[in-house]
């Protein structure tokens, strides 16, 4: 029981008292659940200058063997503040008187005062190979001094003075001539950001734990190195340099075992790190490396020491970082489509949209030019969540008409949910990495054939409901880096462009309208993100193809997409943004609504005028009515 007690004495005075007081009540009821007693716990308390003897007391009265804490906490924290078994312990073998704050006289000054100068005689310094490091703000208790801590008379100890960020001495740290036992910190006097510096005051600082290693640091590298006494104050004592100044270099030196913690200091303080090497056993620290293998692999790591990268919440490249070589955007089909990004094909029923789509996608399954542009080839996943079979007949018509075999294109036949069905995002994602691993190529292109089906039970008008599919559609597309693209209709407004929220529009890269006119029919880029190429419009024609024979003997029929010259373009402005989100609103509000009311409506969105010159617009194209100071959405545009 004795080596027990023993052993959590050496723990608990390894641990600094003056701790957050939750974290002082945690150590008493380990150290009491490790059969401590009171009277030591005590004189521990009684170092903290926050030491109330009444409290300690009535503390320690209050803990209960069965209080939740056991003794491994003891031991735990105590590690925490580089405690390690076997070391001999500072902590005194017997009962003593507890020790109060310092009384008159015995301030951290006043005891410097009368110290003696230290010489390189002094056996700590002459055990940590320090002859000819600073001396001239060291002392050394003299023989006969009163000076007790702990039990321990401390005449010939090595005074270490701590000093506050505003030059004054706050405290102390005393180490035994022959560097056996603990270091002993002046009871009554804070050690909490306390520093002393070895070296220069200017350059890179060099945070070490204890004196020991600065001693070596400095050796090494002849740049300052701030002894924070203990490892529990490396933190207070980062943060407060870099606060007093933002540019300075600070360089960790953490003892091994402490590297994870290093890396979060570092992080937080923006801090490089020197890390003693691998396989170390725990608290090795720079002077013993130093003394072990000389101060030049001191200085290497010295040299070495970088700050660990900052882990923002959020991705972030400055422009300073860019390069100077531009990277053009990485096209999947020449001038149309970039690669992982999204796209909306859209028209009216029957313009021919998806024979055009099915085409698009067959050329980059295959890899061959889609309209006169180059595509790069990759696998296709086609959701055909609107008509499977239909898909499969235009696939078969295409394959019929160039006499081929389509490779690396996969129709998914089952209804797919985006709105309502995270799982089928999920199910979206894994498909495309079975694909991707029984083919050995990448998946590059998803089409989801329509938006209406991927979103069934979603109000098209409402940006909550389309929005949350949009998010879908986008985690699919940067998980898989596949570009998705998405087959609408056209709104019964054609002018409007595509039915639905306006915010559709905003969230894709490239916006396609498809539409069919007695001149021909045509696609036109109406959006493009990152390419040159918004207003091209491309023709096509759709050519028959006799699949076979239905039951009643007539010709089976489907069609397949063939270059022809694009019509010209009809005049007529497009609506812009601001007019789709008046027909928008107007077309769910179903009844007539004041001017002013609707220009208040969007208020957050718009300014007022930009309302009213849309309301304008609008009457003039015949989409709404006006009148007595009311607007209502117009039959044809419902």
């Amino acid at each position: 029981m004795r080596n027990d007690i023993a052993r959590a004495t050496d723990a608990l005075y390894a641990i600094p008292p003056d701790l957050p007081r939750d974290e002082w009540v945690k150590v008493g009821m380990a150290f009491h659940a490790a059969d401590g007693d009171f009277s030591t716990f005590d004189n521990w308390s009684a170092q903290a200058d926050n030491y109330n003897a009444a409290d300690c007391l009535s503390t320690w009265n209050s803990f209960k063997k069965d209080g939740g804490i056991g003794a491994g906490t003891l031991y735990q924290m105590a590690r925490q503040h580089g405690w390690s078994e076997g070391k001999a312990s500072q902590a005194p073998s017997s009962p003593i008187e507890r020790p109060r704050k310092p009384a008159q006289g015995m301030a951290a000054a006043d005891i410097w005062s009368r110290c003696e100068p230290a010489t390189n005689e002094h056996g700590y310094i002459v055990a940590k190979r320090a002859a000819g490091v600073p001396l001239d703000a060291l002392r050394v208790v003299p023989a006969g001094d009163a000076l007790v801590i702990a039990g321990q008379s401390m005449a010939g100890y090595l005074m270490i003075p701590a000093y506050a960020a505003d030059g004054e001495m706050q405290s102390a740290q005393f180490i035994p001539p022959n560097g056996a036992g603990k270091k002993l910190n002046l009871p009554g006097a804070s050690m909490a950001g306390a520093t002393f510096t070895v070296g220069f005051t200017d350059g890179p600082a060099n945070l070490c734990e204890g004196i020991g290693a600065a001693w070596a640091v400095w050796q090494a590298t002849g740049q300052r190195a701030v002894v924070c006494f203990g490892w529990g104050n490396v933190r207070r004592v980062a943060e407060a340099m870099r606060k007093r100044d933002p540019t300075a270099k600070l360089i960790l030196w953490p003892d091994s075992g402490k590297e994870s913690e290093a890396e979060k200091i570092a992080a937080d303080v923006r801090a490089a790190i020197a890390f003693m090497p691998l396989g170390e056993a725990d608290n090795f620290d720079a002077n013993d490396l130093g003394q072990r293998d000389g101060l030049e692999v001191l200085a290497a790591i010295f040299d070495g020491a970088n700050e660990p990268p900052i882990a923002y919440p959020l991705s972030v490249l400055f422009a300073e970082e860019l390069p100077e070589n531009y990277e053009p955007p990485d096209e999947l089909v020449q001038g149309v489509l970039t690669a992982g990004d999204s796209s909306v094909v859209f028209g009216d029923s029957n313009s021919g949209k998806t024979f055009l789509v099915i085409d698009k996608g067959c050329a980059v399954a295959r890899g061959t030019e889609w309209m006169g542009r180059k595509t790069e080839q990759g696998l296709v996943v086609y959701l055909a969540a609107e008509s499977p079979a239909s898909v499969r007949g235009r696939l078969q018509a295409y394959q019929k008409y160039h006499g081929v075999k389509v490779p690396n294109f996969a129709i998914v036949q089952s209804p797919i949910d985006l709105f309502d069905g995270e799982a089928d995002t999920e199910k979206v994602i894994k498909l495309v990495r079975m694909l991707e691993a029984k083919y050995g190529q990448t998946v590059r292109l998803i089409i989801g054939d329509t938006l209406a089906r991927l979103s069934a039970g979603a109000n098209e008008n409402a940006g909550q409901d389309m929005g949350l599919v949009v998010c879908r559609c986008d985690r699919i597309r940067t998980e898989c880096k596949a570009h998705f693209l998405l087959i609408h209709h056209s709104g019964k407004n054609a002018a409007a462009g595509s039915r639905g929220w306006s915010g559709i529009r905003a969230a894709v890269d490239t916006e396609i309208e498809v539409t069919d006119s007695p001149a021909g029919r045509c696609c036109e880029i109406t959006k493009q993100r990152d390419l040159p190429t918004k207003g091209e419009r491309i023709g096509f024609k759709l050519e028959v193809v006799t699949l076979g024979q239905t039951k009643w003997g007539a010709p089976a029929t489907s069609c397949v997409v063939t270059p022809s010259d694009a019509p010209a373009k009809k005049t007529g402005k497009r609506l812009g943004e601001c007019e789709g989100a008046v027909l928008e609103f107007l077309a769910a509000h179903k009844i007539g609504i004041k001017k002013a009311a609707l220009a208040k409506h969007f208020a957050s969105r718009y300014n007022s005028a930009n309302v009213y010159r849309a309301m304008r617009t609008l009457v003039a194209a015949q989409a709404i009515h006006e009148a007595a100071g009311m607007v209502s959405i117009a039959e044809v545009a419902k």
